[in-house]
This record gives C-alpha cells, sequence and structure tokens, in this order.
C-alpha cells in the first residue's frame, strides 16, 4: 500500500519478477515511458565488461562513504583497465588490500581517501605498494544492516 491506495490484483499479477528486471522505475513522477519495456536483465553483462580479469571485494569501514562506497559493499574490480587520476582503486599495500581513489597533485599521483583526517599516500615513496585494479561498480545494500540475508 502506497499513499493510502492498493495495487489491484491485475497490476499485481502483471508486476511479476520477469516483468520487474525489465523495468526502468522513476524515482520521481512515473514515466510515461513506462510501456516500453526492456529484455531482461543480465547483471554478468551490465557489471562485468572483462570477464577474465573481473574480481569482487567486500568493503571494509567507511573511509570512501562519501563516494559511495559503505562498510560491507560489494566492490566491482576490474583488473585489465588502466588506473587514473579520479578513479577509485584497489591499491595493495605491504600485503593488504586498500581502497582509495587515484589523484593527481602537482605532477605526483596519490591515494587518497574521502576521510580528510587520514594520510595521503604517494605511492612512489612505498616499494611495497602497486595498484590492483579499478573499481567499476559498488553494490550498496538499501535495507537497514550493510548486507542483505
Amino acid at each position: 500500500m502506497v499513499n493510502g491506495s492498493r495495487a489491484s490484483r491485475s497490476d499485481e499479477q502483471s508486476l511479476s519478477k520477469e516483468n520487474l528486471s525489465r523495468k526502468k522505475t522513476a524515482t520521481g513522477f512515473p514515466s510515461p515511458a513506462d510501456d516500453y519495456e526492456e529484455i531482461g536483465i543480465d547483471l554478468n553483462k551490465e557489471l562485468i565488461h572483462h570477464p577474465t580479469s573481473t574480481f569482487f571485494l567486500r568493503a571494509n569501514g567507511n573511509s570512501m562513504a562519501t563516494s559511495g562506497i559503505h562498510d560491507g559493499d560489494l566492490l566491482v574490480v576490474d583488473r585489465s583497465l588502466d588506473p587514473k587520476p579520479g578513479q577509485i582503486v584497489i591499491a595493495v599495500i605491504d600485503g593488504h588490500f586498500t581502497i582509495k581513489r587515484l589523484t593527481h597533485h602537482m605532477g605526483v599521483l596519490h591515494l587518497e581517501t574521502d576521510n580528510l583526517s587520514e594520510k595521503i599516500i604517494n605511492p612512489y615513496c612505498n616499494e611495497n605498494l602497486h595498484i590492483w585494479g579499478v573499481a567499476v561498480y559498488s553494490i550498496h545494500c538499501l535495507r537497514n544492516g550493510n548486507q542483505a540475508n
């Protein structure tokens, strides 16, 4: 029930799982384009452009929350992409994964988080650091709690 109204039985039947996967849903008022449906959605095709070099990692912590990455989010990481300034990357520092934004300051690349109190990392000053991949999607649970159960 939404705004005191209830969907009719025929409306509910027309909104089967298969039909829902084909619809784009307006975040404001309903769109007149609702009558034009897409064919089913395949998350592999949508999210994975290079299957042999795509991996999934789970975020731990909220230091990238301003960028839309929250504790528990599932990241889709593509190792075939060349990291560019402004992109969110997965770096390995001393054998540990970390999520950072690759930035460019005065001709030098740096790794930063959204948390301004955290130290900016100069990759050229750390021999035990390498960029492992580029985060291309963050899958975020919208229910209470961090992970869908």
